[in-house]
């Protein structure tokens, strides 16, 4: 008959053989395996959707960002009116402070917030307030969307041309080109990432 000790210690070691066992499968094969398989077939993905431009990581394509005026190095906050512009951020595109306002709907600062940003997004790209797209005005629960409804793309592209001496139908086409579909052909609205449109407006001859 064994012994209460001999009981206790055959327990724990079986405890401690499950433990390291689980600890190497979930703690060194498992991430290994999954880390191995999402460099070989979604590398892109797998190390942040990085952009670049003449060698050099400008951002990322899943995390929005602000095309401000810079002086001096230094970010200004207002719009740049030569780069097309990401929806409202609560978090100023700040990845470390990701999240929104977390107001409701009937909030009486959420809805003086709305007003004043139509009136300064009509002024800002010379169109009727009534035209300004809901996401042109309205933050996203990350406050890090990179994307824009095409609605609020095209409403830019005058301003953008003009800015930049193009032609309209010049900047009308590189929308067109960053223009992403439904997916699956009926969910969702048609989009366009800025982050991406910005780099490829760039680019630009």
């Amino acid at each position: 008959m064994s012994s209460p000790l001999s009981t206790v210690v055959r327990n724990h070691l079986a405890a401690l053989r499950m433990l390291l066992v689980f600890t190497v499968i979930t703690g060194i094969a498992y991430p290994l395996l999954v880390t191995g398989v999402a460099q070989a077939a979604f590398s892109d993905q797998a190390n942040g959707s990085l952009v670049t431009k003449n060698g050099k990581t400008v951002g990322s394509s899943r995390i929005g960002q602000n095309f401000n005026i810079v002086k001096n190095g230094k970010d200004t906050g207002k719009p740049d009116p030569k780069w097309f512009q990401p929806r409202p951020s609560a978090g100023g595109y700040d990845p470390t402070v990701s999240g929104a306002s977390n107001l409701g709907p009937n909030n009486t600062d959420l809805v003086k917030a709305i007003k004043e940003r139509k009136a300064a997004v009509a002024a800002f790209d010379g169109v009727s307030v009534n035209d300004v797209p809901a996401d042109a005005v309205t933050a996203s629960g990350s406050g890090l969307d990179p994307d824009i409804s095409k609605a609020y793309a095209d409403e830019q592209i005058a301003r953008v041309a003009k800015t930049r001496g193009l032609d309209e139908s010049t900047v009308k086409k590189l929308v067109a080109e960053n223009t992403h579909s439904r997916v699956l052909g009926f969910l969702g609205q048609e989009y366009v990432n800025v982050v991406e449109l910005n780099l490829s407006l760039s680019e630009l001859k």
